[in-house]
């Protein structure tokens, strides 16, 4: 079921939307629409009210022929209905959640209440609607293969297909359990009382991606995750592609944001593998939120040990 979790769907988007419904059919799954991803429909800044939203989250929580929820966009809403989500239809019928941007808010909540395991991979109209038309047809039909896999496998899924961009940071090996999303998200999430407790952060691989803003707010939001006490428990970081970052590699003086994360982190030596695709820069590798995975900074490689569904 594609969704209106957060943002509108414009007009000018819908043959994109269409897209995304023929990637998802040549992924094997049979695609629905709920009622609110209709073009222009729009309360302020989102598709609906917060209320309408959670409304029709709960209902498709609820369907038990609903057997996946995917976002059509991110936004900024999900902080408007955190207290209204049906918790226990969740936990009586675990359905896979898709998406990222203000959707990872809604994997570190529902993670933390239920132990969901979310799913942080494109979101239908931009990302598999849009990114993944211009990728290149192997790399296509790479991530679909690993989206199907990922969705409907109980088997592990073992190494992600690792993209030249990635990048050393800082060496090491770790294995852990993945947490993470867009870090303005991770941040603020921290602040509400759907917090994930500290201890589950123990020795987790932290991954985060940021869109928009500055460098100094994104060096601002390590240094909240510092004072929380996050980055004294994480085992290992994976970074993504930054999006749109004012102050990254600028011709005045100014950090790379591999100079930023590892000024954060001081001393702590843990590996950190950077420029991963997962994020805004799309098209997305997937990253399940509370599965096991291990990391090899040197060798430039990121496993998934266990499956993500059961």
């Amino acid at each position: 079921m594609i969704a209106s979790l957060s943002g509108p769907l414009h007009a000018q988007y819908e043959p994109d939307l269409e897209e995304a419904v023929a990637v998802l059919d040549r992924m094997g799954f049979r695609v629905r629409r709920a009622p609110l991803l209709e073009a222009g429909r729009r309360h302020w800044w989102s598709a609906a009210t917060p209320a309408e939203i959670v409304g029709e989250f709960n209902a498709l929580l609820r369907d038990p022929e609903v057997r996946a929820i995917i976002a059509h966009d991110g936004g900024q809403t999900a902080f408007g209905y955190l207290d209204l989500i049906d918790v226990a239809a969740i936990s009586s019928d675990p359905k896979p959640i898709l998406g990222y941007s203000d959707i990872s808010l809604l994997h570190l909540v529902l993670y933390a209440q239920t132990g969901l395991v979310g799913f942080h991979p494109d979101l239908a109209t931009p990302g598999l609607g849009g990114h993944w038309q211009t990728a290149p047809a192997a790399r296509r039909a790479e991530l679909e293969k690993l989206y199907a896999t990922l969705l409907t496998s109980t088997d592990p899924i073992g190494p992600l297909p690792p993209g030249p961009s990635w990048e050393c940071w800082r060496t090491g090996r770790t294995e852990g359990h993945l947490i993470g999303g867009v870090l303005n998200r991770i941040a603020l999430n921290q602040a509400t009382r759907y917090a994930l407790p500290l201890e589950r952060f123990d020795g987790a691989v932290l991954f985060w991606e940021e869109l928009g803003g500055l460098a100094s707010h994104v060096w601002s939001y390590l240094q909240v995750l510092r004072h929380a006490g996050i980055l004294d428990r994480i085992s290992g970081m994976v970074v993504g592609i930054p999006t749109a970052i004012e102050g990254l590699n600028s011709p005045e003086e100014s950090p790379t944001l591999q100079e930023l994360v590892l000024d954060a982190l001081g001393d702590r030596d843990i590996p950190v593998l950077g420029n991963v695709e997962f994020g805004h820069a799309g098209p997305n590798l997937p990253m399940p939120v509370g599965t096991r995975v291990a990391l090899d900074a040197q060798r430039r490689t990121l496993s998934l040990l266990e499956p993500a569904v059961r």
